[in-house]
């Protein structure tokens, strides 16, 4: 966590922002105290507390501290994308912000939150802003020890091991937490280790048994967790006994811990070096677990959508406290005035244009939280639709089957890879898109994870079109509506041929889909197969949608201006 700050006094309404200065030290104090003893719930609720009373005009540094604490928290808990929403509050303060170490932390945070989404290249890149941030060596080996995550990650365990060598020579002592010191120190060697034997390099054992001893003098849960596994995967082969004992030893740990995460790698360990009952047992717990995980984010996300509803009211009325102070100071002022119908005309159209703007405005932010709200609800439902048959599945087969036979064990161990794969390929698809320069490149990548040996996909005038002078927003409905068609075809149709044609035009861009699926007809086609969302998404970037079926397959285009 990062260290608690005072908040600056406001010069405007000052008996009020001196109150409120005083009750955000207290809150903030009381919630930095119930972190560091692990009660996450009650801490980020006085984190919350605390925020909605600072002024962000001049509190700007303890408001961007007590947001990244509670997006801290959203992450420990695996709510990924909440806690990218909130450190995305935290952005436009940034280049105030005096103390760097603030600065430093949010972006390792977002580099963390992508790393945690399987977005490898962003979360290097956030990382590599946090380490251009001055700090001292000990900062620094933390972010390059986020690095070199990363890159193993990726299996890129050179570029890992390039890192981590130099950290691993000598022990980098902190000077405000010199307790934290060798944890890292530790970290670091288990992730040297693990890189040396996967390019089967000498002294994997050898820096697995320094970091074991470290952690265990200091009884670092998390990473004892870490090390049993990898101590186990490299007895896995030559003494299964042995791997076995330090795969429990790794479960018994990561019960410990907070990280579900942990929890789920020890038991696929355990699964991995189990035989008969134990194997059964263990597999009972992994899918028990993996629900429990699936219902906690979605508790996570209920609260979460609480806490913004109180926020925005909380605001609302902030705002119109303001309204009616500024109201009244005109008032008194047309009392003085000579000119008291030409003051009537100018606060009348003042006040006017301001209800127009917040009209426009409350309009916008409403049509933002319905499609927010319909895009989870469709992650919702797809994760329940995909995953809920096949963990009962898995349950019924794991309680009815012998256990003991190898190819009955091979199955299982086949369907729970299955499982554990599509729910992150449903992380991935719905993690944050780029709108940079890199938007083109990550289009025909999302394009060409559709093609298989059965379908092709043919795309024509996609290099043509000038995506640096497009929206923002209207990429992400590009994107999205692509995603959309092009998963509905694949997911329920027999296509073997699928079209994409972009059109640029001075003023319009047209985008034309067909594929050559057959036996469609054309009634109900429409809102049987969810394309009433398609149509929903165009129409927010003021597009229009054209749809037609025939025996040779379907055809739809839309067009919108630049």
């Amino acid at each position: 966590m990062i260290l608690l700050h005072s908040c600056k006094e406001n010069k405007e309404f000052v008996s009020n922002k001196k109150s409120n200065k005083e009750t955000v030290k207290k809150l903030t104090a009381k919630a930095d105290s119930l972190y560091f003893n692990d009660q996450y719930d009650s801490s980020y609720y006085y984190y919350n507390k605390a925020q909605l009373l600072c002024d962000v005009s001049v509190d700007y540094e303890e408001y961007a501290y007590l947001i990244s604490s509670m997006a801290e928290i959203q992450s420990l808990y695996g709510d990924y994308i909440t806690s990218e929403a909130l450190l995305t509050k935290t952005l436009p303060y940034l280049k105030k912000i005096k103390k760097k170490q603030i600065v430093r932390n949010i972006y390792s945070f977002i580099g963390d939150n992508y790393h945690n989404m399987y977005d490898l290249e962003n979360s290097i890149f956030y990382h590599t802003k946090a380490l251009k941030i001055p700090g001292n060596p000990y900062k620094k080996a933390l972010v390059l020890n986020d690095i070199a995550v990363a890159y193993i990650e990726q299996k890129k365990y050179e570029d890992a091991a390039g890192i981590l060598e130099p950290l691993s020579r000598r022990k980098i002592v902190s000077i405000t937490h010199p307790e934290f010191s060798d944890e890292n120190y530790a970290y670091t060697l288990l992730n040297l280790g693990y890189c040396y034997f996967n390019l089967k390099k000498e002294g994997a054992l050898e820096l697995y048994q320094k970091s074991l001893e470290l952690n265990l003098k200091h009884n670092f849960s998390l990473d004892l967790t870490q090390n049993y596994i990898y101590l186990s995967k490299y007895y896995e082969k030559d003494n299964p006994k042995l791997a076995h004992e330090y795969a429990l030893k790794s479960y018994e740990r990561a019960c410990m811990d907070v990280s579900s995460a942990n929890k789920t790698q020890a038991l696929a360990q355990i699964i991995k070096v189990s035989n008969g009952k134990e194997l059964k047992l263990h597999t009972l717990n992994y899918i028990k677990l993996i629900d429990s995980i699936n219902q906690g984010r979605q508790k996570t996300k209920n609260q979460s959508a609480n806490i913004k509803y109180n926020f925005t009211k909380d605001l609302e009325e902030n705002l119109e406290l303001k309204s009616q102070t500024i109201e009244n100071e005109i008032l008194l002022e047309r009392q003085k005035s000579r000119n008291i119908v030409s003051y009537i005309i100018i606060a009348s159209v003042l006040l006017l244009t301001a209800f127009l703007i917040f009209y426009l405005s409350w309009k916008n932010k409403k049509e933002k939280q319905e499609t927010i709200y319909e895009s989870e609800m469709r992650i919702s439902e797809k994760l329940s639709e995909t995953l809920s048959n096949d963990v009962y599945n898995l349950l019924s087969f794991s309680q009815n089957t012998d256990l003991k036979n190898e190819f009955n064990k091979e199955k299982l161990l086949h369907t729970l890879d299955n499982v554990y794969q599509r729910t992150r390929k449903i992380s991935k698809e719905n993690s944050i898109i780029s709108t940079n320069e890199n938007f083109q490149t990550e289009l025909k990548e999302m394009i060409s994870g559709f093609k298989n040996t059965n379908l092709n996909i043919i795309v024509n005038g996609l290099n043509d079109i000038q995506w640096h002078k497009i929206e923002k927003n209207k990429k992400i409905t590009i994107f999205r509506v692509l995603q959309e068609l092009l998963g509905q075809m694949k997911a329920e149709s027999n296509a073997t041929l699928t079209s994409l044609v972009f059109k640029n035009t001075s003023k319009n861009i047209t985008l034309i889909y067909t594929d050559n699926r057959i036996g469609i007809q054309k009634e109900n086609f429409f809102f049987r197969n969810g394309l009433q969302n398609v149509e929903n998404r165009i129409k927010t970037i003021k597009g229009t949608l054209i749809f037609d079926t025939n025996e040779r397959g379907i055809k739809l285009s839309f067009t919108f201006p630049l």
